[in-house]
């Protein structure tokens, strides 16, 4: 039986997807991409769970994907079991967080990228890696890459494929945070115990916002929400009695 596999841990508002394949580097295998959509499905209904934190197993995040199963992924391009898991990724209605320790290469980046906040340890080192390999990475995900660094930097990266440190990842905006190794899980508890105190309905709205995916009636539903759900008038108050807020909101069952 093969030791690859996406394991979840729940601790209180946090749910971390760790991704495991030890014996190699915990590259991603055709069945661990399709582990990865069923998973976030159950932890986004969960109104339990507030945050998302993504993390490879060990001292690796994801070396990406195993080049032992990679002609099943290149064979269907834009619709790979890649593609689909890294945009369900992307489209996680929660705040995700990608806690990074050593290699995030190729599909380990991709993933990193398709999460909201990236924190990596000084240990971190970071590659795009297509032109060393002879591969046209997925639309999707080299579009998302060029959005969040900018495009000159995206080119940058494919063109050469060097892996770049962490510090270096974090001038280019690769990475929000560069810590030492040995502060990166107090670091991502503190974060999303922040995050989970926070207003969900804010953060919610703001991520598809942000994300391009709230047309005008979607922000006229949230504006609405806001006045039906009390979580202003929560916030509003508790900042006049010097109080944290209580804030209640959760995310709506799908549909």
């Amino acid at each position: 039986m093969s030791d690859a596999r996406l394991t979840v841990e729940v601790a209180g508002p946090v749910a971390t997807v760790v991704i495991s394949n030890p014996t190699r580097r915990n590259a991603m295998t055709p069945d661990m991409w399709r582990q990865l959509p069923p998973l976030l499905d159950r932890l986004e209904a969960d109104p339990a769970v507030r945050v998302l934190v993504l993390t490879g197993a060990g001292e690796t995040f994801c070396a990406g994907a195993d080049l032992g199963d990679v002609d099943e992924v290149l064979a269907a391009g834009d619709q790979s079991v890649a593609v689909v898991a890294e945009e369900r990724l992307a489209a996680f209605a929660k705040p995700t967080v990608a806690a990074v320790r050593g290699a995030c290469v190729g599909g380990g980046c991709q993933l990193a990228v398709a999460c909201d906040l990236r924190i990596a340890a000084a240990d971190a080192r970071f590659g795009v890696p297509p032109a060393r390999l002879g591969v046209v990475y997925q639309t999707p995900a080299t579009r998302r890459l060029a959005a969040l660094v900018g495009p000159a930097t995206a080119k940058y990266l494919i063109f050469t494929g060097e892996l770049v440190d962490a510090e270096r990842a974090g001038r280019l905006g690769l990475v929000d945070e560069v810590l030492p190794a040995e502060g990166l899980v107090d670091r991502i508890a503190a974060l999303t115990g922040t995050i989970a105190l926070r207003s969900q309905l804010s953060i919610v709205a703001a991520k598809e916002v942000v994300d391009g995916r709230a047309d005008v009636d979607r922000v006229a539903w949230w504006h609405r929400e806001v006045l039906a759900s009390g979580e202003a008038r929560e916030g509003v108050t508790a900042f006049h009695e010097r109080r944290p807020a209580r804030f209640t909101w959760t995310l709506p069952p799908a549909g």
